[in-house]
């Protein structure tokens, strides 16, 4: 049976006042807000509100300043690398921003087999992937949810030469509890799934059938999937469809939910924008357009608001929003990603039947090597998660500083592991720079851990982390 969980804890009234109060704040309060956030303590919705209203390019930069250095305290110069698997487009439900709904006729329907996602992961291993992010349209073949549970398998046991994939995260249909524990005996790393839109009305006019109409039951997910004992887990927001200031503090008010609720809130934040969708008019002309200047005070405004949570950039933005969003706070990006359902294997970039349009369409060794050129140590580690930093545990180490130590050596190691078995001699001579160059400046535990685990590497291990 499950359990009853109270779904008014958005309070589009409590949102609305809070805009209004603060839709024009004065230096004093802005300054005061930035002084807060440099504490590393997080921000209210009284305080987002407050950088929501910031227009002036002189508090403008001192907020992209400020985010800068709380994405440099926190996570240094890493980046986690991580490609999408489609492994279905199959999709029960009527949204109108979505290429996948169910009335489409405008894309070819694919629900790849096991031996399909088999071929499509070692494709991925072979580009030098070790997380992927497993997406399904919701609505499932004939095995039901039972297809998903084995197709996570199928992930886990396909293997190269040159290894496995290592972490498998899961965007899904929101389950009930008990399915939630299947999917957990999965092993699999952090659930994600988008609300998509927190406003009430403008969510019943883009979710015209299916499951996915119940906003209720879409805002309750979370909840159900850490009471089956997933304690990361990774929320979003599709910019675009509704006031991205909305958006933003009815965000906070689901961080505070489940902070209250389980005493952690969510492990990582997705920031898509609306992008052209085959059969969608609404996405191609988004009712808020999301400009650029506000996607990236978007992403600035959640790094100082909950700085110990990820943020996600997809490839759906450009190759230099990208880049410019990384000093923002940025700190998980995909890379080389294909959004229809065998476009791996194939070495097919195919919109058409993909998702969205993508906005980055460079390859991974290329993205790699941009990255690091940029001085951005990619990260292909998952030790945290095989070790069980994970949830509450991890905050407890990220909050003081700790995971800091683990986090850049495991890093390293990674990366000089891609370097070895995948990359191009152009990308392994820039990588290997900076790898050096990273130790170099690393001082105490973090470099001596760092050393001895690149060292390790190069002499042929893989798969080492601290």
């Amino acid at each position: 049976m499950e359990t009853i969980i109270n779904n008014t804890f958005i309070n589009e009234g409590q949102i609305s006042d809070i805009l209004q109060k603060y839709s024009k704040p004065d230096q004093a309060q802005v300054k005061d807000v930035i002084t807060k956030a440099q504490e590393l303590k997080g921000l209210n919705l009284e305080d987002v509100a407050v950088l929501t209203g910031i227009n002036d390019p002189l508090q403008l930069h001192e907020l992209f300043e400020t985010a800068n250095f709380i994405k440099d305290t926190i996570y240094g110069n890493r980046l986690v690398i991580f490609a999408p698997l489609y492994i279905s487009n199959l999709c029960a439900n009527e949204c109108t921003y979505c290429a996948f709904r169910a009335k489409n006729k405008g894309i070819t329907r694919k629900v790849l087999n096991q031996e399909e996602i088999a071929n499509e992961t070692i494709a991925l291993i072979n580009q030098g992937h070790k997380r992927l992010l497993m997406v399904a349209g919701e609505a499932y073949p004939k095995q039901g949810f039972q297809y998903v549970l084995e197709s996570i398998r199928t992930l886990y046991e396909s293997k190269t030469d040159k290894g496995n994939i290592r972490r498998v995260n899961v965007n899904i249909a929101p389950l009930s509890t008990e399915e939630f524990r299947q999917l957990k005996n999965e092993n699999i790393g952090t659930y994600q799934i988008f609300q998509e839109t927190y406003h009430r009305e403008t969510y019943s006019k883009v979710h015209l059938g299916g499951k996915k109409r119940d906003y209720n039951w879409r805002i309750s997910s979370l909840h159900r999937a850490m009471e089956a004992g997933i304690d990361d887990v990774g929320i979003g927001v599709l910019f675009g469809l509704f006031d991205y200031r909305f958006e933003l503090l009815a965000m906070m008010q689901h961080i505070n939910e489940l902070e209250k609720v389980f005493g952690v809130g969510p492990h990582t934040i997705s920031v898509p924008r609306l992008e052209p969708a085959t059969g969608s008019d609404i996405a191609s002309h988004p009712p808020f357009a999301v400009s650029d200047l506000e996607f990236r005070k978007i992403v600035a405004i959640l790094r100082l608001a909950v700085p110990y949570t990820g943020i996600i950039m997809s490839t759906r933005e450009t190759a230099q929003m990208r880049r410019d969003t990384f000093a923002l706070g940025v700190s998980q990006i995909s890379a080389g990603s294909r959004t229809n359902p065998g476009g791996y294997e194939d070495e097919i970039e195919n919109e058409i039947d993909g998702q969205f349009s993508l906005g980055d369409h460079r390859p991974l060794d290329e993205v790699i090597r941009d990255v690091a050129g940029m001085g951005y140590v990619p990260s292909f580690c998952t030790g945290c998660y095989r070790l069980g930093r994970t949830g509450q545990d991890f905050m407890d180490l990220a909050k003081p500083g700790a995971i800091k130590s683990h986090c850049g050596p495991n890093a390293l190691s990674s990366f000089m592991e891609y370097l070895n078995d995948y990359a191009s001699s152009e990308t392994k001579k820039v990588g290997t720079e900076l790898i050096e160059k990273t130790i170099k400046e690393l001082e105490g535990l973090p470099k001596d851990r760092a050393r001895k685990l690149v060292d390790r590497v190069i002499n042929g291990q893989k798969d080492v982390f601290c």
